[in-house]
């Protein structure tokens, strides 16, 4: 990912501009007429620009960049600026008509290219990237320093002690995407606990749902010690700085030398993570990762209104929310979504066909998509979710906490989100809890509810679809 010169298309047939043409600032065509730079050469050239990922740099008419951009698709992305939309959108209208030429960097990956124009705008300082430079409101990927267990994390407002900082970014949902791609590979924590090592208490915790998917190495439980921690906290750091190649050639390195001591668990280990940044690619595409930010606040806030309102002991991390469509009764299916920190987590998400129920019966599905779902993870000893979310009222609230009697299976806290007056309904309590819509934690439910909703509807018409063609 190291910064190349950015890719010059030369004109079909052109010559060298020879001193006494450059102050015409153009570039001379097929008929030796001087071809001048601007908004048209611009988006002419962009049209030859490839369909990969990578960054985008707009220049005026001295070849000064004023704008930098990131791209999963150049050609389309950089394309965008040249359209009227674009010429009368209010962000981009008052420095659109200074483009003069474009260039652009190419990338292996969305998340290359992410990194690449934090760099780039940190060293360049576009004039037109100027919020971005200056304003300490913007995203930063966060490293902590002085701790035994350094933690990763996203924030806009940064201590200026015991920390490494990268960024800062244009877009939070873009760098908590990369995060999550990051900590599939690099296995790092982001929760806040104070671990120490010399304190032997800490293998009794219970690490938490990213242990169980092999996202991180879990030194809430000491089940890595602090050198080899922080060996893998520098690896993520010397891909931070663009060192990919460089963290590639090491790894492969220590591969072979653990295969010739027949450490070959270690050599396994190191195996499937360079596997995994070669093919970062296919990994890299932000938006399978992190939905679009609905929240204008930090989603820890709504994680601290849920606590106080719920009365948990500690700060959730990790709420799963269930929701049940149907096919005129022919097809019932329940969807579970997984949120960690207050954001979408994909790789969480499940489906259900409902097996046991004939005809609509929205409490007898709940009843079954509770009891297989947590009947699996109390059988595996995997962790529960702090917060189970079920789309309703009373009875389907009731239905669920029946599955967990029914199985013999302690809950975790469960509560239901009644759509109508949006109440919070717990087991045992019949009044329900009402927020203030501007609340931040019924925002966060409302984001939970709405998005196991949609993931419903979405195994619904695939089911539809598939029983249409299958008549």
């Amino acid at each position: 990912m190291t910064p190349q010169e950015p890719h010059e298309p030369a004109a079909p047939n052109s010559d060298p501009v020879s001193p006494q043409e450059a102050g015409q600032s153009g570039t001379q065509g097929d008929s030796g007429s001087v071809e001048p730079l601007g908004l048209k050469h611009a988006a002419a050239k962009v049209k030859t620009f490839p369909k990969t990922s990578g960054v985008y740099l707009m220049k005026d008419a001295g070849g000064v960049v004023i704008y930098v951009g990131k791209a999963k698709n150049l050609r389309s992305r950089a394309g965008s600026y040249f359209s009227k939309a674009a010429a009368e959108d209010q962000r981009t209208a008052n420095w659109i008509p200074e483009i003069a030429d474009i260039d652009y960097l190419d990338s292996e990956s969305e998340v290359d290219a992410l990194l690449m124009e934090s760099r780039l705008i940190k060293d360049i300082q576009p004039k037109f990237n100027k919020e971005l430079k200056d304003d300490k409101s913007f995203p930063y990927l966060m490293i902590t320093t002085r701790e035994e267990f350094p933690r990763v994390e996203l924030t806009r407002e940064p201590p200026s002690k015991g920390v490494k900082l990268y960024g800062p970014f244009a877009s939070a949902s873009a760098l908590r995407g990369a995060i999550q791609v990051l900590q599939r590979i690099f296995r790092f924590r982001t929760c806040s606990l104070d671990i120490s090592e010399s304190d032997e208490r800490w293998k009794w915790f219970r690490p938490c749902l990213l242990a169980s998917i092999n996202q991180c190495t879990a030194p809430c439980n000491l089940q890595i010690n602090k050198q080899d921690y922080r060996r893998d906290i520098k690896r993520l750091m010397t891909f931070m700085e663009g060192g990919k190649k460089r963290l590639l050639a090491e790894m492969r390195a220590e591969m072979q030398a653990s295969s010739k001591a027949l450490d070959f668990e270690r050599a396994a280990v190191l195996r499937d993570e360079i596997n995994m940044l070669e093919r970062l690619e296919e990994r890299g595409e932000l938006d399978t990762h992190a939905q679009p930010e609905v929240f204008y606040i930090d989603p820890k806030k709504g994680l601290a209104g849920l606590r106080k309102v719920l009365d948990l002991d500690e700060l959730p991390r990790v709420i799963e929310g269930v929701d049940i469509a149907h096919l005129g009764g022919g097809e019932t299916v329940a969807s579970l979504v997984q949120f960690i920190d207050g954001l979408p987590f994909k790789p969480g998400y499940r489906r259900f066909r409902i097996q046991d129920v004939d005809g609509i019966d929205d409490y007898r599905s709940i009843y079954e998509a509770v009891s297989r779902r947590f009947r699996r993870l109390s059988d595996e000893g995997d962790t529960f979710p702090d917060i189970l979310l079920i789309d309703g009222g009373k009875g389907q609230l009731n239905a669920a906490m029946a599955a967990f009697r029914d199985q013999e299976i302690s809950p975790p806290t469960v509560i239901s989100l009644a759509k109508r007056d949006e109440e919070i309904f717990r087991p045992g309590i019949s009044e329900p809890i009402v927020l203030s819509r501007n609340s931040f934690g019924l925002r966060l439910l409302q984001y939970v509810r709405d998005e196991s909703h949609r993931f419903a509807q979405h195994y619904h018409h695939i089911l539809r679809s598939k029983s249409t063609f299958e008549r």
